[in-house]
């Protein structure tokens, strides 16, 4: 009999010894933890949008042959400064101007030849047979065949030679050495003009609505986190850009020459640009950690925690919020 209660005892005593615990941690920890507060202040709130985007450039141009070859001349190099209409490189022409020559020869053969079939049925043009049409038709095809093949080759012949379309700088040429051999599908020289870059961005039909042209931006690329660059908007297309799986509308941003100062982006130079949607001076603002919400709405914890007070607000951004009515200026708020 003592036993049992002995038992017993020791198992009540346990269930009280866990129970303690248990109200510790609940409430004693709790009661340890400091509330969090903040003052209503009084300044300016702006609503912002934050989007990527990359440095490009109006004018950046690869320039390619028309037909493959041999390089015969290299003018310029990479790094180099060229003018509008400054020669770059070249091909051998001897095989081109071949080619040229030998297609003005068949022209002029085939000319004959239909000036010949069309000689032929001048006196017919009313009871002209199958068979002379077929023979004039023919002879008409092979000149017209004739005249298109002159064109090509006086085409490859002239662009031979690459030209620059605009001033800039050179920023590749892989083949720098005459004597090589080229394809038309390689790459020649790329120029870029760096007066003209721009910084480009993507923007959903959700965002696209909240810009308009001459808007101030500022822009943090990721290569110089430590420099805001400023710009306007120039440009916000009408259009969706095609392939893209949602509806995306491309920004352009003129960068301001003065705030690069000693700054020179390149092409594909990734970053961020922070947009003022809205903005507001002397307004009522408060971290957004301390605006809460439930089903009647949102409210603050004004003076005490759980003292709710609704609010009015008006301005958001990712740190404040600007508070319409409810609080004053000097407020104290609990998280």
């Amino acid at each position: 009999m003592t036993k049992k209660i002995l038992k017993k005892k020791f198992w009540i005593f346990v269930i009280i010894l866990v129970l303690g615990i248990g109200a510790y941690f609940i409430f004693g920890k709790k009661s340890n933890v400091k509330s969090v507060t903040a003052k209503v202040e009084r300044g300016t709130v702006k609503e912002e949008m934050v989007l990527t985007g990359q440095v490009e450039a109006d004018k950046h141009v690869k320039l390619f042959f028309p037909t493959s070859g041999k390089l015969s001349w290299v003018g310029v190099g990479e790094g180099q400064k060229v003018y509008k209409g400054q020669a770059l490189t070249s091909l051998d022409k001897t095989n081109l101007n071949t080619t040229y020559q030998q297609a003005l020869n068949n022209y002029r053969n085939y000319q004959a030849a239909a000036e010949s079939a069309l000689d032929s049925v001048k006196d017919h043009s009313s009871n002209e047979t199958f068979a002379q049409k077929a023979t004039r038709t023919a002879a008409e095809v092979a000149r017209d065949n004739a005249f298109d093949s002159v064109t090509a080759a006086e085409y490859n012949l002239r662009n031979a030679t690459l030209f620059a379309p605009f001033a800039g700088i050179v920023t590749s040429l892989p083949f720098q050495n005459p004597g090589v051999n080229v394809n038309f599908t390689d790459l020649q020289v790329e120029i870029v003009d760096p007066q003209s870059i721009y910084f480009k961005i993507e923007a959903d039909q959700s965002e696209v609505i909240s810009i308009k042209t001459n808007m101030s931006v500022d822009i943090v690329l990721d290569s110089f986190r430590d420099k805001i660059i400023t710009g306007i908007v120039s440009f916000v297309s009408f259009t969706p850009k095609t392939g893209e799986v949602s509806t995306i509308y491309e920004v352009k941003v003129t960068l301001d020459k003065n705030s690069l100062g000693d700054l020179q982006p390149r092409i594909g130079m990734s970053g961020d640009a922070r947009f003022i949607i809205s903005k507001k001076e002397d307004a009522l603002f408060v971290a957004s950690r301390f605006i809460n919400s439930d089903k009647n709405g949102k409210y603050v914890n004004l003076g005490k925690m759980n003292n709710k007070v609704k609010v009015e607000t008006g301005i958001e951004n990712e740190d404040n919020i600007e508070i319409i009515s409810g609080v004053k200026e000097g407020d104290v708020l609990y998280d």
